[in-house]
């Protein structure tokens, strides 16, 4: 089992940047493939990013694609989303999940075995 905690969100005005850092428990960190959520209020969770386990490969949503970046460090057990040129619309509860199931990565939420408790990014204009 993995533990997973976020750190890094915050206020930020639109055009701005912030980076959010997701930190795993255990040894097996490098079994997982993960993932960045976000939910604004009234909506659906949705994929932002998601990475291999070996962090070679990547997907972003169209809504993010060239602003966020998403990377993992195997040795120290984090993953990070770079999010650059902040929009409002960016604004929501960012999560962090992991998962270990047969997919190089996935985007379907019901495939993460492992949530941490979200961070609230909030994008003024």
């Amino acid at each position: 089992q993995v533990q997973l905690v976020e750190s890094g969100g915050g206020l930020v005005q639109a055009g701005g940047s912030v980076r959010l850092s997701c930190a795993a428990s255990g040894r097996t960190f490098n079994n997982y493939y993960m993932g960045w959520f976000r939910q604004a209020p009234g909506k659906e969770r949705e994929v932002v990013a998601a990475i291999s386990r070996s962090g070679r490969s990547t997907y972003y949503a169209d809504s993010v694609k060239g602003r966020f970046t998403i990377s993992r460090d195997n040795a120290k057990n984090t993953v990070d989303l770079h999010m650059m040129s902040l929009k409002p619309e960016d604004t929501a509860v960012y999560y962090c999940a992991g998962g270990r199931r047969g997919y190089t990565y996935t985007l379907k939420k019901d495939e993460y075995d492992y949530w941490g408790q979200g961070t609230q990014v909030t994008v003024s204009s």
